[in-house]
């Protein structure tokens, strides 16, 4: 059953939480925009046009903005919520009660685990979901631009490969398949002047390449379940990995995927940057607790001197975070260069300010 203090401490970080997240989202959006005004203006549409690319960029990257500061804001709420309430002088009584004050701030710890929550639901549904949106640039958050096409390989060895792609249509043009021996009983070179991919669905021919302007336009007729001729120089390529997606996303996509598609990405032998992606599968694993125990680390500078200046203890717990933060990105960098274990790279935080905030936190007044 809560109590009004719990109801009002709870009432009390929420209300913090969106001031801190409002006021950061938009001094972070309103930075990058004035530093990259120029990508939004190089264009012919005028005024109107400008202000539509820049609701249209800057509402797509909103989430991923919140996935990046989501530990700091709760650092915050909780500080200026612990930190207001010593400052109306409400902790006192409770003390002189003899409650303790770690059932004080109680409703504020359980408050930052429910943001936690929703910070990690959004990196693992909302992001990926809108994962190649966030890939796009600024001059094009529409997607409207033509992209460079990266070659795969298909698990029997097929190379794909083109010159450029275009979100409409899903089409790659100047596309280029290399068939091995293995499976075509000698090596064939194919291109095309376009592929269009079709997705996997009902049809006859679902989950490939449908090629046209190919050469050679005619091919003897060997494993239809592979390379299908329809008609001269048309083909259909089925193919079970190399998409539309595989061949044009960033380099940069797995940042944005699911903890369960860097995993099955991992176990892909033909898995590129493999330490950065361990390191990061890792590092999502250990990220609510890092969360938690830079929250009972900020608590525990606030309330370890109740006669501390406020703005004092603000400034302490700023410089906590600076800290906790660098240390994390110093082992990302040691592990994404291998000069770590990426395993050790993401849990050495966790190993290094676990028992620190634990034992701070312990220390404190009750």
């Amino acid at each position: 059953m809560l109590h009004l203090i719990d109801r009002q401490l709870i009432y009390g970080y929420f209300k913090a939480y969106i001031v801190c997240l409002t006021s950061l989202l938009s001094l972070y959006v309103v930075v990058d925009l004035f530093t990259n005004m120029d990508d939004f203006t190089r264009h012919q549409g005028g005024l109107l046009e400008s202000l539509r690319l820049i609701a249209v960029y800057y509402g797509t990257q909103v989430p991923q903005y919140f996935d990046r500061l989501c530990e700091a804001i709760l650092l915050l709420a909780a500080m200026f919520t612990v930190a207001w309430m010593q400052r109306n002088n409400e902790q006192m009584p409770l003390l002189a009660a003899g409650v303790s004050t770690h059932r004080v701030v109680r409703p504020v710890i359980v408050s930052a685990c429910f943001m936690l929550a929703v910070a990690m639901a959004n990196q693992e549904f909302l992001i990926p979901y809108i994962g190649q949106k966030l890939t796009f640039q600024r001059d094009d958050p529409d997607g409207v631009k033509d992209m460079e096409v990266r070659g795969a390989y298909e698990p029997n060895l097929i190379h794909i490969e083109g010159r450029s792609a275009s979100r409409k249509g899903q089409v790659i043009r100047e596309f280029r398949c290399t068939i091995p021996e293995e499976v075509a009983g000698r090596i064939i070179h194919l291109t095309a002047s376009e592929a269009h991919y079709v997705p996997p669905g009902p049809g006859p021919r679902e989950g490939g390449w449908e090629l046209s302007g190919a050469v050679p336009p005619d091919l003897d007729t060997w494993d239809r379940n592979t390379l299908e001729p329809i008609d001269q120089g048309k083909y259909f390529l089925r193919v079970r990995q190399v998409d539309f997606d595989a061949l044009t996303r960033d380099q940069r996509w797995y940042r944005f995927a699911s903890t369960k598609q860097l995993y099955d990405d991992l176990q892909s032998p033909d898995s590129t940057r493999v330490a950065a992606k361990a390191v990061l599968f890792h590092m999502r694993l250990a990220r609510p607790i890092l969360g938690i125990l830079l929250v009972f680390l900020g608590l525990s500078v606030i309330l370890r001197d109740q006669n501390r200046n406020v703005i004092l203890s603000a400034g302490m717990c700023l410089g906590l975070c600076a800290v906790f933060f660098a240390a994390s990105l110093l082992c990302k960098f040691l592990g994404d260069y291998d000069h770590m274990p990426p395993a050790l790279a993401a849990w050495l935080p966790v190993i290094f300010f676990g028992p620190l905030a634990l034992v701070q936190f312990d220390a404190v007044h009750t």
